[in-house]
């Protein structure tokens, strides 16, 4: 959380303009943003807005190794990028951390069915009641928020957790 705070301080101080980073959908130059997009912020409200979920999310999704939290983390980072690149507003340019959050909050919830376990269960209803309300982002919607990035992350966390752990 630190380092997202820090590149967005630095960003806003030192004007440097990050959000060109971003994804910028079906451009070659926009397939850079699915590595960069979950670090760079469109300043400190949207940092913050995203901080707080995204470290109890990670905390939860890094203390059970049966997540396998560096391969699940890898997929959904990279999946919601590309799904962004893919099917987002080509007239905007998409950045943040809440694909990540909604693909790591999806993938929580279905761990929850899938590995059928109490622990699991508990973290995927604690999920649903903490973060449940997040999901009526992924509808289509006018505006800066990008629904796009968050049903591409809510679609690789589902897929993520299909593949990851029913293969186990």
């Amino acid at each position: 959380m630190a380092v997202l705070f820090a590149i967005t301080l630095a960003d806003l101080t030192l004007h440097l303009g990050l959000v060109r980073f971003g994804i910028v959908p079906r451009t070659a130059p926009g397939l850079l943003g699915i590595l960069w997009s979950p670090l760079i912020h469109a300043g400190l409200a949207h940092v913050a807005a995203n901080g707080l979920p995204l470290f109890v999310l990670l905390t939860l999704l890094f203390t059970n190794p049966r997540y396998h939290p560096g391969r699940t983390l890898a997929l959904i980072w990279f999946g919601s990028g590309l799904g962004t690149w893919m099917i987002g507003r080509p007239d905007s340019v998409h950045v943040g951390a809440s694909s990540v959050i909604f693909g790591v909050a999806a993938f929580l919830i279905v761990a929850g069915v899938v590995l059928r376990s109490w622990r699991s269960l508990f973290v995927a209803v604690f999920v649903v009641v903490a973060f449940g309300g997040i999901f009526y982002g992924v509808l289509p919607q006018a505006g800066p928020i990008s629904w796009e990035g968050h049903l591409s992350g809510a679609v690789v966390g589902v897929w993520t957790a299909l593949r990851t752990l029913r293969s186990r």
